[in-house]
């Protein structure tokens, strides 16, 4: 099922990448068309620590959407839903059952407990999701540095914030600790943005420094109209977790 926001339609395009079947962890299995992952399914070993996929395709600018649905309740120590660079931790064994998207400044995740994670740090974000058929929805935009939560095609709000800093490609994440957790990949979509607006993202990156909001930033001295100026304002406030 579904929840692709009503604000995304016409838009946004089709997109079609899936779970990378090199880039797992080994208590990770994929179904053969590799949008559906199948966690700790060693009935003999169950779980011996965190298991962890990252998705084929690494996003650098634009605006992109994709849906996580949970085939089975989440439950256990951490079921996550995210994004990170190539330097995220994709398994734990030694029975190591942590918050592996957001355990380092290489991720940054959604547990199913409602809390954000990122460089080790947590916060309370949501209400815990517990249902079966559960859809996580993600959107990420680049070109303002802004990453947030839908449940169930209701936003959850701003998760994140600065991610354009991040100088790597970013690619959608999903772990859990939990023996047969089951998630399914559903409705990936991307907007690409206007020449302007990658202009406007070029901007605030070469000023690098981020501005309080209220305060007059860099931004200011710049030979700009008023409203291109609050635009590239938006850019220069200091992120969030």
């Amino acid at each position: 099922m579904s929840y692709f926001p009503m604000s995304l339609r016409g838009c946004h395009s089709w997109e079609h990448w899936e779970w990378d079947a090199s880039s797992k962890s080994p208590a990770a299995q994929l179904s053969p068309c590799r949008q559906a992952v199948y966690f700790h399914t060693n009935m003999l070993l169950e779980s011996e620590g965190t298991a962890g996929v990252r998705g084929t395709k690494g996003f650098t600018h634009g605006e992109h959407y994709w849906e996580i649905e949970f085939s089975e309740p989440p439950y256990g120590t951490s079921v996550m839903v995210g994004l990170g660079t190539k330097k995220a931790l994709l398994h734990t064994g030694g029975y190591q059952f942590i918050n592996l998207l957001g355990m380092d400044e290489e991720s940054w995740g959604l547990s199913y407990k409602g809390v954000l994670w990122h460089g080790g740090r947590s916060r309370k974000y949501t209400e815990p999701f517990y249902d079966k058929m559960t859809v996580i929805g993600v959107l990420l935009n680049l070109d303002a540095g802004t990453l947030g939560f839908y449940q169930n095609g209701l936003s959850l709000g701003p998760a994140f914030s600065g991610l354009h800093e991040v100088g790597a490609p970013l690619f959608p994440l999903v772990s859990s600790t939990a023996p047969e957790t089951e998630v399914q990949l559903g409705v990936r979509t991307t907007r690409l943005v206007s020449l302007q607006e990658r202009c406007l993202n070029a901007i605030a990156q070469s000023l690098g420094s981020r501005t309080p909001l209220g305060s007059r930033g860099p931004q200011d001295s710049l030979p700009l109209p008023p409203s291109l100026r609050d635009r590239l304002g938006t850019r220069l406030l200091p992120p969030l977790l």
